[in-house]
């Protein structure tokens, strides 16, 4: 699992930055995709780094940031991604 971390750690990244400094939309996004998350049976605490919970079981990633990652997907499909991760790279140069 800390393979896959280290893939996405970009992805991570940004939603750290994006729970931090927060966004009116970026909110809005996250609220919609915890909704599924809550209601998903790998919703747990199978955390790649401990203490970062409730994360998702599946890939090991926290819930907190992930859901607010706009170029990460779920690993089972439930969301999709909104940007990709240049698209996101951009935004941020704004």
């Amino acid at each position: 699992m800390l393979k896959q971390i280290w893939k996405e750690r970009s992805k991570i990244l940004e939603g750290i930055k994006n729970s931090v400094m927060r966004d009116e939309f970026v909110e809005e996004v996250a609220a919609l995709r915890a909704e599924l998350c809550n209601e998903c049976p790998s919703k747990g605490d199978k955390c790649v780094v401990p203490g970062t919970g409730p994360c998702c079981n599946e890939c090991g990633c926290s819930l907190k940031f992930k859901t607010r990652s706009l170029s990460s997907n779920c690993p089972l499909d439930k969301w999709k991604s909104l940007l990709s991760e240049e698209q996101e790279d951009k935004l941020d140069e704004l």
